[in-house]
């Protein structure tokens, strides 16, 4: 079986929920109470699909505008986007398009895109209509979810997707997806998601501020 090793970059503004969305799938937990992300946070997981395993190098990063500048040191090199809104909020949505379009400024392999409006459990008081976002998706060559991280609803689908989407990827041209990570599961030698779980090995630096993140797993 062949694994690939791919970047995975969440991006959206502040409180639409990126953090909840990691926190849900990989500690199958919620919490009203996150605090902001600062730079931002890795974290690193793995899907098994029927003919690959596809690991995931996810960086979470902070929705505040005056980290905005820091954004291209996390995004740089990825291979999937998880551009996040908020469905009760319209200008998170409206916000999104500034980073698709740097995304394509910067980026310049192909790249799985999953537009995601959060917060589903709202969706009386909703205010960004769910045809505009399909179609905005269409429009960008995206995936659309709407998830509810509070009631656990459609986020391990978006993850799912994200898998699928890498590893199609790697049945296309190998030439342009150069920092996909391609190899025999049996054949590599152990990147960071197969160190040890001991503290030492899963402690990391925020390459923003210096402050000890500490990324978490998933099988």
């Amino acid at each position: 079986m062949k694994t690939i090793e791919g970047k995975v970059v969440l991006l959206g503004s502040q409180g639409v929920g990126k953090t909840s969305i990691i926190n849900r799938y990989i500690n199958k937990a919620f919490n009203n109470l996150n605090n902001p992300t600062i730079g931002a946070s890795f974290f690193c997981c793995k899907i098994n699909l029927d003919n690959a395993r596809v690991k995931f190098q996810v960086w979470d990063t902070a929705g505040q505008e005056r980290f905005r500048s820091m954004a291209p040191m996390y995004y740089r090199h990825a291979n999937a986007a998880f551009l996040v809104f908020d469905i009760t909020q319209y200008n998170t949505f409206t916000a999104l398009k500034s980073w698709v379009l740097e995304l394509k400024r910067n980026i310049e392999e192909p790249i799985v895109l999953i537009l995601i409006g959060n917060k589903l459990d709202l969706v009386n008081i909703r205010k960004v209509p769910n045809e505009e976002c399909k179609q905005y998706a269409e429009s960008i060559g995206a995936s659309y979810h709407e998830i509810s991280t509070l009631n656990d609803e459609g986020v391990e689908q978006v993850f799912l997707t994200a898998a699928l989407g890498l590893l199609k990827l790697t049945e296309s041209d190998k030439d342009i997806t150069l920092s996909l990570k391609i190899y025999d599961s049996h054949s590599s030698g152990p990147s960071i998601s197969d160190l040890p779980l001991h503290e030492e090995a899963l402690s990391n630096t925020s390459i923003a501020h210096g402050i000890n993140e500490k990324p978490y797993f998933c099988c």
